[in-house]
């Protein structure tokens, strides 16, 4: 039977396969790390006290990223590049989710509607990222190579949510709440079909590493398509609400640091 839990497993198993998951996925930490590092350092002068938490939540994706490394290292694997098409954080900054790479080069602060932006599509990717670890969480949780792993990230990953979900309340009380609508669903709508296209993109490279029979890569295909639709009919709505988290000040401490993997 096909079923989520069975596909990655079938790509756990598999070093190349396993080697592509783990490249992608540490690639797209590393430059998470990198612009919220940038944007922690830029943060205007009104909005200073902000500045550590999002240097907390670079930390975080720096700290991921060093977790899947170590995890190709166990097995005795290197990185691979990134294929263009599978790289969802690269692809994201290119159709203008997330705050331009030649913007936070500069050594200009930013401005508070840029730091709205920025919190906005926080929201809608850590969203994502929330339930693909949570996803990961549920299956793999007691894996002896990978469970440790997974349930630290799947926390922070929680953690960055609730932290974009309390900070955007913040703002939408000091008067930014027409803006942040504005640009959730622009992010979502956006989000969904980069994620679609991704997703394609990854599907086709494991097919071809693991030798994918033709149906199984179209019903699997078949299947993305049809969580597309159902996102664009009506589910990208989950991403641009706003709520008041369990965890508030989620990101109020330092980050905590990697395992270690023998």
């Amino acid at each position: 039977m096909l079923s989520a839990k069975s596909l990655f497993q079938e790509i756990l198993d598999n070093d190349e396969s396993f080697r592509l998951f783990c490249s992608i996925a540490a690639s797209g930490e590393a430059q998470g790390g990198w612009e919220n590092g940038r944007i922690a350092a830029l943060v205007p002068e009104s909005e200073r006290g902000l500045a550590p938490k999002v240097a907390r939540h670079g930390a975080d994706e720096d700290k991921h990223g060093r977790i899947f490394n170590a995890l190709l290292k166990k097995r005795g694997l290197e990185p691979v590049e990134v294929p263009h098409e599978t790289d969802y954080t690269m692809l994201l900054e290119k159709h203008g989710i997330g705050l331009a790479h030649e913007q936070l080069k500069r050594d200009e602060p930013l401005t508070v509607q840029d730091i709205v932006t920025y919190l906005a599509h926080s929201r809608v990717t850590e969203q994502r990222a929330s339930e693909q670890m949570e996803l990961l969480r549920k299956h793999f949780a007691d894996h002896p190579d990978i469970g440790r792993a997974v349930k630290m990230i799947s926390s922070d990953e929680d953690n960055h949510l609730a932290y974009c979900h309390e900070e955007l309340l913040r703002f939408a009380r000091a008067g930014h709440g027409r803006t942040i609508q504005r640009i959730l669903r622009e992010s979502a709508l956006a989000e969904i079909r980069i994620y679609r296209d991704v997703s394609l993109a990854v599907m086709d490279h494991m097919g071809r590493i693991l030798g994918w029979p033709r149906a199984k890569a179209a019903l699997l295909a078949a299947g993305i398509h049809a969580v597309y639709v159902y996102e664009r009919l009506g589910g990208w709505r989950r991403m641009v609400s706003l709520k008041m988290p369990e965890r508030r000040d989620a990101l109020g401490g330092p980050a905590t640091s990697a395992p270690e993997f023998a």
